[in-house]
């Protein structure tokens, strides 16, 4: 047989962790108990009221049809209320919403609605994976701009003010930053709103991270004008505990909604009605809720920072979000070198940071979504090999 795929598959390869995640499962076949600390999947339940209501709405036998590509009115409504109460953001439910399955699903609906195979996309470097990969499947030009330690993970505004560009269509940007937990600030967010202004271009913030271990959520959509030249995303998967369910929205001027909508329209369908209810009532949880979810975080991320001395790390204590970010000591030749050895004689599965960038290439990435116990293991196992 002579098939061949498309040329778009030439330039991306399988998804680093689909790949390693094979490995891993390879040898928990084979008996060795690997410890992942890999995947930021959050590994506790979402509220009890959230479960209440997704049974509940699924037991109603007029419950089961298609539902609107929009999103049900509660949901878009929640979402609203929600930005309204921690963020500060006026939204209109009806046109300045839209829930995606996901907001993976939405990088690719907004690259479409946005981005002609040709453009160019900025993509911080070191970040997201996905941002670099679907800009590539769709024929975007990735054009990287670099985060770096010195500059505590901020955008290098000398390097982007003197970057050419014509052709630009979309910056991504990530705050709380992932991979590397760099908080968000009102000055950046100002920055990013007239940069964008001046140079005409979008900026896409995703910002799923802020509910974790972060004192102070931030939305771009907080900076007067935002909403003209911004998109941002959320999600329930870390904010909530709710990574399975596939729910997340994007957030920006009606118009921009509009376009993507288009896009999205005729790539999926909306989502299980109950799922939906149940997570506007996900949205309601008070303070408490996020405090009970980062305290089970504090205790996790001290264990993560106890494993980053064992392996000689260093890192930045004032980071937020679900991992803990670390540089790797002067003494290994590449990260590899550090995580291979870890992963087959300690038998604990780390992130190498080279696969968010080359910034990230002598950087690892430990996931805080880990029982504690395991956590405890893990430390003890690095702590026997080094």
């Amino acid at each position: 047989m002579n098939y061949k795929p498309a040329d778009r598959l030439s330039g991306v390869s399988e998804y680093y962790f689909s790949r390693k995640l094979k490995e891993v499962a390879e040898m928990n076949a084979q008996g060795m108990d690997v410890i992942s600390l890999g995947i930021g999947s959050p590994d506790m339940p979402p509220s009890e009221e959230t479960i209440h209501t997704l049974c509940q709405a699924a037991n109603n036998p007029d419950g089961h049809g298609y539902m609107p590509y929009v999103g049900i009115p509660e949901l878009r409504q929640a979402f609203a209320d929600w930005y309204r109460r921690w963020y500060g953001v006026e939204l209109d439910p009806k046109t300045e919403i839209q829930p995606l399955i996901g907001s993976k699903e939405g990088i690719l609906h907004v690259t479409l609605a946005f981005v002609n195979p040709g453009d160019r996309v900025l993509v911080p470097n070191p970040g997201y994976p996905t941002y670099t990969s679907l800009s590539k499947l769709l024929g975007a030009d990735v054009v990287p701009y670099d985060l770096k330690e010195e500059d505590g993970w901020m955008p290098d505004w000398e390097q982007l003010e003197a970057m050419d560009m014509t052709g630009v269509r979309l910056m991504w940007t990530n705050y709380p930053n992932m991979p590397t937990g760099a908080p968000a600030t009102p000055e950046l967010y100002k920055q990013l709103v007239d940069f964008a202004r001046r140079r005409h271009i979008i900026i896409v913030n995703d910002n799923p991270y802020s509910f974790i271990l972060n004192d102070h959520p931030l939305s771009i959509l907080a900076v007067p004008g935002a909403k003209e030249c911004c998109i941002e995303f959320n999600s329930m998967s870390k904010s909530h505990n709710m990574p399975g369910w596939r729910i997340g929205m994007l957030a920006s001027n009606a118009q921009f909604v509009q376009w993507v909508l288009k896009v999205k329209s005729n790539i999926d369908s909306g989502m299980f009605r109950a799922m939906q209810l149940a997570a506007a009532t996900a949205l309601e949880a008070d303070t408490s809720w996020y405090e009970g979810n980062n305290q089970n975080y504090r205790r996790r991320r001290a264990l993560a920072e106890n494993i980053m001395h064992a392996l000689g790390c260093t890192f930045d204590p004032k980071q937020a979000g679900m991992f803990l970010w670390g540089k790797i000591p002067d003494t290994y030749n590449n990260v590899e070198e550090l995580t291979e050895r870890v992963l087959h004689e300690a038998r604990v599965f780390l992130t190498p940071g080279f696969i968010f960038g080359s910034n990230g290439a002598r950087y690892i990435r430990i996931s805080l979504c880990c029982k504690d116990e395991r956590l405890q293991e893990a430390l003890e196992r690095i702590q026997r090999v080094f």
